[in-house]
């Protein structure tokens, strides 16, 4: 397969083989039988929002389900984190403790790189890990505590809005690496990164706006889109370029934030 049709958009491809591909990328969900794929960023970008949907659908239902059922909202919350970390294969989580390790924890950009392909998590790490997954929590529970319906409903929109929005960073920047996830997943077209975005804010909008209002959106947008703007020019300035561990950083980092933006809205 040339590097073309590697990266070929979806619309010359089956949407349905695009989904597929996506599910297999960020999730361990069940795919059947399909033959698998090179993963391909750009064929993935527009069928990301649909996939991200049906990764989520299983930790937001349980999510909802064991609020109504009468459990309080902090042990709803952990455990439905802990359900979305076995669906995804904590891939997020794991992408921000390497970040965080590989950025920080260097003091060249090759001592970075280095660091950012170690398994291994260091103390930076670690606590990355617990800050992202405890304010996931505490987001989800406060906002459990004034509706479960709006848990549900805010968690989906901001985990499927923050993965096509970590995007962004493969589509500013170029692989830091020759070889590596990112580099062998290839760019994303800018077309193919804006229709997955589009679609991502339309899911966010009819999942989120009806308890958190019209304003919580804009200053959700506001807040995600600067915040992926800063991570970018962080990790060209630090590393050159980009990796997969820095995209999937970002979309550990922009779902807190955008559950932070609502939660002021639902609880305020």
């Amino acid at each position: 397969m040339s590097e073309t049709d590697h990266d070929a958009p979806s619309s010359g491809r089956s949407f349905i083989a695009d989904l597929v591909m996506a599910i297999r990328f960020f999730s361990r969900l069940p795919t059947g039988p399909r033959p698998h794929e090179a993963p391909s960023l750009n064929r993935m970008a527009i069928a990301l929002p649909f996939a991200s949907l049906l990764i989520g659908l299983v930790p937001a239902a349980l999510l909802y389900v064991l609020l109504i059922a009468g459990f309080p909202p902090l042990f709803s919350a952990v455990l439905a984190a802990a359900a979305s970390a076995m669906i995804t294969g904590a891939m997020s989580e794991d992408a921000v403790a390497d970040a965080w390790d590989g950025l920080f924890g260097g003091s060249t950009p090759e001592r970075r790189l280095e660091i950012l392909k170690d398994s291994r998590h260091g103390t930076y790490g670690v606590l990355a890990i617990v800050f992202v997954v405890g304010m996931k929590i505490a987001a989800l529970s406060a906002i459990a505590a004034q509706s479960p319906l709006a848990a549900a409903g805010i968690w989906l929109a901001t985990t499927t809005l923050a993965r096509s929005g970590s995007l962004y960073v493969a589509l500013a920047l170029p692989p830091a690496r020759a070889t590596g996830a990112a580099a062998a997943a290839g760019q994303i077209s800018r077309n193919g990164f804006t229709l997955g975005l589009v679609f991502s804010g339309v899911v966010t909008f009819v999942l989120a706006a009806p308890f958190a209002g019209l304003l919580s959106l804009i200053v959700a947008f506001a807040i995600g889109a600067l915040l992926a703007w800063g991570w970018t020019r962080l990790c060209d300035r630090l590393v050159g370029g980009q990796t997969g561990d820095l995209i999937g950083a970002l979309q550990a980092l922009l779902e807190i934030a955008l559950l932070g933006a609502f939660m002021r809205f639902v609880t305020g």
